[in-house]
């Protein structure tokens, strides 16, 4: 019997790490992501000043360490083909969360539907960061639903994209370009320049897994040419470049309408409206977004392994040409 290729064994590392997720979710101490946030905190405190050169060499300095160490274990480790498939499986396992969002979505769902508003407004933390001290159920609803839309991009479709063009370094890679946007990328006194890179590395890396979330989103949706129609129409009216990509096809898939205004602490934004002519979202329409969100995992899941198999394929070819 012949050896696995190198793209075959990461297919099946892959695959692995999915289920792992599916089966584990996110450990509750340890992770890998949580270990490399911590690091990346203690650097931040040594080395921060208020402006972008600063902010452009931290980033550098985090993701170059995080994509320099995956290349030397993808080297190193990955030479067999069962270590290859282990070490694809542990970086996939890691990178993707999209079974901890789920599940907090629905602990959410569970509270509204219970009429706990106490114990939604105390979770909801726990998935965004708005403030949700004065939302209502129908808000904090609308607030579940569009985080479970947005990181359905982040947490399960962008990394396995990356995966499928970099093999394991690119799962790891990215996994620290989007922990440190959401660590200093956000607009505050704080971060205004210093996390500008961080901000701007993490909207070039999620181009494309944003777009690949909303094609799949329309694929599994129940009502495609809806998804398709919002999507098209709503999804480059967002503030950010790849935020409303899946935010918008997922309005249109659960046939409700998502954006409006916005609290985060004391900053209030307000978005355009994505789907403003669907219904305002329900309690119920967490369950669907999180049904939504499992199933857009599993074909980006897919994707990723037949796109990673094709592109070594082309590559391999070239190489021999």
């Amino acid at each position: 019997m012949r050896p696995l290729t190198r793209a075959a064994a990461f297919a099946v590392g892959a695959v692995a790490g999915c289920l792992a997720d599916a089966r584990f979710a996110d450990p509750r101490r340890g992770h890998p992501v949580a270990v490399f946030g911590s690091a990346a905190t203690r650097l931040e405190r040594r080395i921060w000043r208020d402006d972008r050169a600063t902010g452009a060499a931290y980033t550098a300095l985090c993701v170059g360490t995080v994509a320099a160490g995956a290349v030397v274990l993808d080297r190193t480790v990955g030479r067999r083909p069962l270590g290859r498939a282990a070490l694809a499986a542990a970086a996939t396992w890691t990178v993707l969360g999209g079974t901890s969002l789920t599940r907090e979505a629905r602990t959410i769902g569970r509270s509204l539907a219970a009429g706990d508003l106490q114990a939604a407004r105390e979770r909801l933390p726990h998935l965004c960061g708005r403030d949700p001290s004065a939302l209502d159920e129908q808000q904090i609803a609308r607030a579940v639903v569009e985080s479970v839309a947005e990181n359905t991009a982040d947490a399960v479709v962008n990394a396995l994209a990356w995966g499928a063009l970099a093999g394991t370094p690119g799962l790891l890679a990215f996994r620290a370009v989007n922990t440190l946007d959401a660590m200093v990328g956000h607009r505050s006194p704080r971060y205004a320049r210093f996390g500008w890179a961080s901000a701007r590395l993490d909207d070039v890396a999620g181009w494309p897994g944003a777009r690949l979330t909303a094609l799949l989103t329309v694929a599994a949706a129940p009502e495609p040419r809806t998804a398709w129609r919002v999507w098209r129409r709503d999804g480059s009216s967002h503030p950010s470049p790849n935020a409303g990509q899946a935010e918008s096809a997922f309005a249109g898939a659960v046939g409700v309408r998502l954006g409006g205004t916005l609290h985060y602490g004391e900053r209030v934004e307000h978005r355009p409206v994505l789907g403003a002519e669907l219904r305002p979202v329900a309690v119920d329409d967490i369950e669907r977004a999180c049904t939504l969100s499992r199933r857009v995992g599993a074909l980006a899941v897919g994707t990723t392994v037949a796109g990673h198999v094709l592109l070594r394929a082309i590559l391999s070819r070239r190489g021999k040409a």
